[in-house]
């Protein structure tokens, strides 16, 4: 952190000089200065009439902010596939453009994948910025943040939104401090301060207790990660024009730290439950592993996938992969089905943008059903298999 002085803001009144018990401050030609003798310990920022001064994150170099225009996405593919969230990022980045009056742009990063530029002009993109090299055919955090941090640097993009993937949780930190601003991570809700062009980055906070809302006033780029399944994927429009600009990529071996010698796919299947329509979950009020067997049941008379709290993970019951909550997945199934699963605000946070949710738990008093559309209170080992019974009679699994 260091001493800094907003000219714009300083009149040269020359209280700061008085302020200071070191010395380290003078006023020329009608501004005020700061010397090496300053130890930032912030006895001027208090007297400042003015409030130019101010303690700030020290950084390479000043940054104008009025010099960084357009909304940017992060376009995460894999293997010649975009992500889900990328199609979701891109149509929030259009929204928050509009609001902006600036450009929505994506930075499409690979080898040979030239063909999803027109996916992300169609979900709202104005400008594609195509950057391809052998080198980036894999994802490595080396390669990536250097090619990405150019561009940031040479575009000046307003704000840079990534995915909080495992690539994205990855790769945007390693951006922020190579360019120096700041990175709001998780984030479930992106908003746009239209007097000061500030985007408003909320996420949970303190285990889930509040939701915070994060601003970067000073720093440019503004960047976030944002949970997967918490935007709504944009209806693609076909008819839109855009264009594609390829971007030139300034990489050699010797910016490897990482060689990929080879790709070993496991092969499972995966829990796609950001997809899923319908989500039968299981808690802590199962009270044994054996319980997610009679979940499994209802997911398939259903026809949907089986999701879970965090305690069940946490108790080794479940895969995370299932996990549905703050620190799982966010999902917006047409129908959810929480079984012994009591409703904690953590939870809440990952489903309560379901169209429909049904809460099963023996404990009248359990927050899920101050969310539920439809509550059963009672046994879940007596509700689950006669509702597994009757499903099963009407077909329902075929027909939904």
């Amino acid at each position: 952190m260091e001493l800094k002085i907003d000219l714009e803001k300083c009149t040269g009144c020359g209280t700061c000089t008085f302020a200071c018990p070191f010395g380290a401050i003078e006023v020329k030609d009608g501004k005020a200065h700061v010397f090496d003798l300053c130890t930032d310990c912030g006895a001027c920022v208090e007297q400042c009439p003015e409030g130019a001064l101010f303690i700030g994150v020290r950084v390479a170099g000043s940054v104008r902010v009025q010099d960084y225009r357009n909304v940017w996405v992060f376009a995460e593919q894999r293997d010649g596939t975009l992500t889900k969230v990328a199609h979701q990022l891109m149509g929030k980045a259009r929204q928050l453009a509009d609001t902006l009056g600036a450009q929505a742009n994506a930075v499409l990063m690979g080898q040979n994948v030239e063909g999803l530029a027109q996916d992300l002009i169609a979900d709202g993109a104005d400008v594609v910025y195509l950057a391809e090299h052998p080198l980036l055919e894999h994802y490595r955090t080396d390669t990536y943040a250097k090619a990405l941090a150019d561009l940031i640097q040479e575009k000046k993009p307003e704000v840079v939104l990534f995915g909080a993937t495992t690539v994205g949780r990855d790769l945007a930190p390693r951006i922020s401090q190579r360019i120096y601003t700041g990175l709001t991570a998780d984030c479930t809700g992106l908003d746009i301060d239209e007097s000061e062009r500030l985007l408003l980055q909320t996420r949970p906070a303190f285990g889930g207790n509040i939701m915070a809302t994060i601003i970067c006033p000073s720093h440019r780029p503004q960047m976030s990660t944002v949970r997967p399944g918490v935007m709504t994927v944009p209806v693609p429009d076909k008819s839109r024009q855009g264009s594609v600009e390829r971007v030139s990529v300034n990489l050699a071996d010797d910016d490897l730290n990482i060689k990929i010698l080879e790709v070993v796919r496991e092969a499972r299947r995966r829990v796609d439950l950001e997809a899923a329509k319908i989500i039968v979950s299981g808690g802590r009020g199962l009270g044994n592993p054996e319980g997610f067997k009679m979940i499994e049941q209802l997911a398939e008379a259903l026809g949907g996938e089986v999701g879970s709290s965090r305690a069940a993970v946490d108790s080794g019951w479940i895969d995370h992969d299932h996990q549905v909550g703050q620190t799982g997945k966010t999902v917006r199934p047409e129908l959810y089905v929480a079984c012994g699963i009591s409703g904690a605000i953590q939870h809440q946070a990952g489903m309560k943008e379901s169209k429909f949710i049904v809460a099963i738990n023996k404990d009248p008093g359990a927050p899920i059903f101050q969310i539920a559309d439809i509550g059963i209170v009672g046994d879940l080992y007596k509700v689950i298999p006669e509702l597994v019974k009757q499903l099963k009679a009407a077909g329902a699994g075929s027909k939904i």
